[in-house]
């Protein structure tokens, strides 16, 4: 997702020389078009002066090749026809079921498809982050720790399109095979769809992105077991993690489904069976993600010694009570759950959510009580922002409280039978950690080049260097 490290071989031809700025040509797409043309037509008249000295291209070839804009837009109708044959498919798949049995497919597959959608939509985001960071000169490769092999957003977006050709087309498949009767192959696509995932993450040949693929799981092993220190990557991948729980229980619950061959079958109807929808399987994923995150922080103050990392801590711990409280519905008497557990899980959500959005704004964007937006005009460590507009942090910070409140919905395991808004809720929390991104990559370019400053006056005063403390380390 971030980047590769240096394991690329020497006389890899992507290789860039470790510690160059990153170089990253934004031309648009109009310009990219009319400079290859150009450059053809030059190739064309070089070869006529040169009168045979290297084979000349006839100009009946330039005339019927087809031009880098034609090609995109071919592709582009493509992707769109492609699109409307899977929504027809689809659909009419779905009408051939029986009313009374049609929810219940809708939600199996939803089940199995929803994850990789969502992680698709998270890839394409990225992609969106890293073009930003571009354009702004924000040099995102050393704050990530990454060499200069890494993925650029057009290499995330090329990703995140086979993603999103791949993804609905086995869906698709899916719905087809099943409505017309055929459930062996309909049970195989989600099979196979996750088999080529997972193998395509561990492959260990150098292909397909090996640095960047490695760097991922490096960083995940890293999250799960924090017995180093915690690098910025670290808690950066970590804390999407949280906003991605509900993916991550939607995929435990798939698999489990896959492996006890329950995929197209009416065994994962019972809700108390292993893969049921009351299995306490479900809470403990939703929870692993925030467990990870508080570990950390656990860690950084082992480290560092820092008192707030300790409230970062008891963040990310608010979170537990949210998911179990919810989770006890299915596993005590109805009127306990309404009088008793339920108000005390209301009340953790509010807790969680206030907790969370102060925590954002406060400490991971460093807005300061708000005081930075309204100092714009004058002479202010905000006017080194990288988004200078006061409208974008109103809407950010609004957005945030929001996004922040309905959080709770998708963190309450009793509440995930409604499939569809609990995607659009994740799809939401999905796009308020990509506007997160922004602000806290923002805040970390910041605190580096105020880093870099205190370290560059230490050395030109160095009579100063016993009055000044400066952390190496990164706030969590």
């Amino acid at each position: 997702m971030f980047g590769g490290v240096a394991t690329a071989p020497s006389n890899s031809p992507h290789l860039r020389k470790s510690g160059s700025r990153l170089v990253v040509s934004d031309l648009g797409t109009s310009e990219l078009e009319n400079d290859a043309e150009e450059g053809f037509l030059r190739l064309i008249e070089g070869n006529d002066r040169k009168g045979g000295n290297m084979p000349s291209i006839p100009m009946s070839t330039a005339a019927i090749m087809p031009s880098p804009a034609m090609l995109w837009r071919f592709k582009v109708l493509l992707f769109f026809v492609w699109g409307f044959i899977c929504c027809k498919v689809g659909w009419d798949s779905v009408m051939r079921m029986s009313v009374d049995l049609r929810d219940l497919f809708l939600y199996e597959a939803f089940l199995y498809y929803n994850p990789l959608l969502l992680v698709t939509m998270m890839v394409w985001f990225w992609g969106v982050n890293l073009w930003v960071f571009a354009q702004g000169n924000v040099n995102y490769a050393k704050i990530f720790d990454l060499d200069q092999n890494h993925l650029t957003h057009r290499e995330i977006w090329k990703c995140a399109t086979w993603m999103t050709i791949v993804v609905p087309t086995s869906m698709t498949a899916y719905l087809y095979l099943y409505s017309h009767g055929e459930v062996s192959l309909a049970a195989s696509q989600p099979v196979l769809l996750y088999a080529a995932v997972a193998m395509l993450l561990i492959f260990p040949f150098d292909i397909f992105y090996l640095s960047s693929r490695f760097y991922l799981l490096r960083t995940l092993w890293r999250i799960v077991l924090p017995l180093q220190a915690i690098s910025f990557s670290d808690f950066f991948l970590a804390d999407i993690l949280t906003s991605m729980s509900k993916v991550l229980s939607d995929l435990e619950r798939s698999v489990c489904r896959m492996v006890h061959r329950q995929v197209a079958t009416i065994a994962w109807f019972e809700a108390d069976s292993v893969c049921g929808s009351h299995s306490v399987a479900i809470p403990v994923v939703l929870v692993l993600p925030y467990l990870f995150r508080l570990f950390q922080c656990l860690r950084q103050y082992k480290d560092t010694g820092e008192k707030t990392t300790l409230l970062n801590a008891l963040k990310y711990s608010t979170a537990v009570p949210v998911i179990f409280l919810s989770a006890l519905k299915y596993h005590v008497f109805p009127e306990k759950w309404t009088t008793f557990y339920r108000p005390l899980w209301l009340l953790s959500g509010v807790l969680n959510s206030l907790y969370s959005f102060y925590w954002d704004v406060t400490r991971d964007w460093d807005l300061s009580g708000f005081t930075r937006i309204f100092k714009f005009s004058k002479q202010h460590f905000s006017s080194n922002l990288i988004h200078g507009r006061k409208w974008v942090y109103f809407w950010v910070i609004g957005s945030n409280l929001i996004l922040r409140c309905t959080w709770t919905y998708k963190l309450s395991s009793h509440l995930r039978h409604n499939y569809l808004t609990v995607f659009a809720i994740t799809a939401l929390e999905i796009f308020r950690r990509f506007q997160w991104v922004f602000f806290r990559v923002e805040n970390e370019v910041n605190k580096t080049s105020s880093k870099s400053n205190i370290q560059l006056s230490m050395i030109d005063n160095p009579n100063e260097e016993d009055r000044l403390l400066v952390s190496n380390g990164h706030s969590v």
